[in-house]
């Protein structure tokens, strides 16, 4: 009687934490971005697609799909290959080369936009050599990818880290004893095993990277029709009292993320039934 007596508290006391949860997220969250739809639909859907159409906002959304399009598939190569490496061997400096990993969540990105200067400014330590090759990083699309991959590094590695150390390397050992070689056992019995977790990885990063606002400000210059990202051209049209093509493009944004987080979801369901027919068909 007295462990029912604490379910019925504790059922309680769950539903007001529910209830508070709710209304924070609410608050928070989902009343924001009604605010960003309410406001870029506020003359209708057409004028919200000519907003778009134009020059600036065309330029804006190109960029930042052609950053996210370089900069997601690095960052997951190297996601791979650090999860690997972090997991399946043991070496001095483990621990530091994972907490370096870590490091862009805890940085601000304007600092790594602020390095980025200081390394490839005209008076940068790089700026000699840069010179003489006639490459141009700052203020151009190769300092924006920079900041872009230095930002979304960890988000990869993140995913993959902690499910490849909870399953082990015995299926891989095995495969090995078997005769397969490094690159099979990766493509038939590693990367089944993590797909979901690395999918996760890329829609993250791919959120990220188009969200991205601090590091690729301080590189990018700020040039109209050049150098603004989705995130930069809203600021500037914000700046100047533009509101309504600026809360048209943050739609568009808000869309992406949405989309990311719906398709996360999606695959998060579909890794949990994966695990649970493994269940099954172990049981059985």
């Amino acid at each position: 009687m007295r462990a029912e007596r604490r379910i019925g508290e504790s059922v309680a006391t769950s539903g007001l934490l529910s209830a508070a949860a709710l209304l924070v997220i609410g608050f928070v969250l989902v009343l924001p971005l009604l605010v960003v739809f309410t406001e870029a639909l506020v003359d209708g859907v057409g004028p919200w697609l000519d907003r778009l159409t134009e020059p600036d906002a065309v330029a804006a959304i190109t960029l930042s799909l052609l950053v996210a399009a370089i900069a997601v598939p690095l960052n997951t190569g190297f996601g791979l290959c650090a999860a690997w490496c972090l997991t399946r061997h043991r070496f001095p400096g483990r621990r530091a080369l994972l907490a370096l990993v870590g490091l862009p969540f805890s940085v601000s990105p304007v600092v790594a936009g602020l390095v980025y200067v200081l390394l490839f400014g005209g008076s940068g330590w790089f700026a000699p050599a840069l010179s003489v090759v006639h490459l141009r990083v700052l203020f151009a699309l190769p300092g924006i990818v920079l900041a872009t991959l230095f930002v979304t590094l960890p988000f990869v590695a993140a995913q993959l880290v902690p499910l490849m150390a909870a399953q082990g390397a015995a299926e891989e050992e095995a495969g090995l004893t078997l005769g397969a070689s490094g690159l099979q056992i990766f493509r038939l019995v590693t990367l089944p095993r993590i797909r979901w977790a690395l999918l996760q990885g890329v829609l993250l990063c791919t959120a990220r990277a188009l969200g991205e606002f601090g590091a690729v400000s301080v590189v990018s210059g700020h040039i109209r029709g050049l150098t603004n990202t989705i995130p930069l051209q809203i600021e500037i049209l914000y700046s100047q009292y533009d509101t309504a093509a600026a809360f048209g493009l943050s739609a568009v944004l808000a869309l992406m993320a949405l989309m990311t987080m719906a398709g996360k979801a999606v695959l998060e369901w579909r890794q949990a039934g994966a695990v649970r027919r493994g269940e099954e068909a172990v049981l059985a």
